[in-house]
């Protein structure tokens, strides 16, 4: 049989591009700010990752140029062989002290981290036990490693200690979870995941990509939100939001992380960091250790735009960080709404199955601490006029 006869779209995919709502690949023309230009039209931009709004600082964007001047565009290989810059190493010991951990390394993509962390980590006779909303790297660093993955039901701790219960005593455990979760914004249950890692043996894993520049003490992410920094093993962060480049890290005992230097093959194999990622990283990561104030701005926005929207009348998830959801329920109506607001100069993000259940699809929303309050009540004036309609 041809394999390219296998190959075809999802029903709804194929029904959102007749309808001309499909919501994918729409093109930038310009800096990823709070308002951008997109196919030719401004649009207030609340589909970003980029939080602390430091793609448009000016001292990262010259960071950036200066390494281009320095070291060239790449590395033209992997950290393990040619591609380890001083630059690198610099800023592995920054990210180590910032997240409070004795050591970390840098891996070229923050999808690319967790499938290192995963796969070198556990072996055939481990268990790695994940939230269900946890983020698509994270099984397929599950899929990667030789162990069995267990699901637990999101947030649900009753759930989690009935899975690690089902464990062998002789097996190593592994706990993974998103710190921030993406889609919906809500915190992981970290105090009581700490108590049922000691209790069973257990290590713990956060993927804190959205957790990072965002909360804690001066953005130090989700174990310094709770105050659970030494109890948290491995510290996982991207460099793609609040860091404004591109990249990916973990932070842990340095024993551990030579281990994963010299046996994670996601690491070993793929080429290090460019110096201009590498530079952009180090002085957004500056800017926040220089200004606690911004992620507490951030926060600021979120809730003055969640009470905002509950004035307004529109239904939202509630969260303690600036990914605000708001409920459209079905697909299709989604995607209507969607095409909506980008049409009337709002960007923001479709969730749609298998992301969430078929009658609880959101549109995602998520702020910068560059926004301003004029900027929020303009977008939310034409949503909840669009969500009505």
């Amino acid at each position: 049989m041809d394999l390219y006869k296998k190959i075809k779209l999802p029903p709804m995919l194929e029904e959102s591009r007749a309808m001309g709502v499909y919501p994918y690949f729409h093109e930038l023309q310009s800096r990823q700010d709070t308002t951008v230009i997109m196919e030719g039209k401004r649009r207030i931009m609340l589909g970003s990752n980029n939080y602390l709004g430091l793609t448009v600082n000016e001292e990262v964007i010259e960071a950036a140029k200066a390494a281009l001047d320095r070291y060239g565009t790449g590395c033209s290989g992997s950290r393990f062989l040619n591609g380890t810059l001083e630059l690198h190493v610099e800023l592995e010991k920054q990210l180590a002290d910032f997240v409070g951990k004795e050591a970390a390394i840098t891996t070229s993509t923050g999808f690319q981290t967790n499938l290192a962390a995963i796969s070198s980590l556990v072996g055939p006779h481990d268990y790695v036990v994940c939230d269900m909303e946890n983020h698509a790297s994270i099984y397929d660093g599950c899929k990667l490693s030789y162990g069995k993955m267990l699901r637990y039901k999101h947030s649900d701790m009753a759930d989690l200690e009935k899975k690690l219960k089902e464990i062998p005593d002789e097996a190593g455990i592994l706990i993974v979870t998103d710190g921030v979760f993406s889609m919906s914004g809500d915190l992981a249950r970290l105090p009581e995941i700490v108590e049922l890692a000691e209790k069973y043996d257990a290590r713990i894993m956060v993927d804190d990509a959205h957790g990072l520049g965002v909360i804690g003490e001066g953005g130090r992410g989700t174990a310094s939100h709770f105050g659970l920094t030494d109890k948290v093993d491995i510290i996982m962060g991207t460099f793609s939001k609040s860091f404004a480049s591109l990249g990916g890290f973990i932070g842990a005992d340095a024993a551990i992380l030579d281990y994963f230097r010299h046996t994670a093959r996601p690491f070993i194999f793929s080429a290090s960091i460019p110096p201009s990622s590498a530079a952009a990283t180090l002085a957004a990561l500056k800017i926040i250790r220089e200004h606690p104030e911004l992620p507490a701005r951030l926060l600021q926005l979120a809730d003055y735009m969640r009470n905002g929207l509950k004035k307004r009348g529109v239904p939202i998830r509630e969260s303690n960080t600036p990914i605000i959801p708001i409920y459209t329920y079905d697909a299709m109506r989604t995607l209507a709404v969607n095409r909506r607001l980008y049409d009337e100069g709002v960007y923001v993000n479709c969730v749609l199955p298998p992301a969430t259940a078929p009658d609880e699809c959101l549109l995602r929303t998520s702020l910068m601490a560059s926004h301003t309050e004029e900027l929020l009540d303009e977008a939310m004036d034409i949503i909840a006029r669009v969500v009505k309609e």
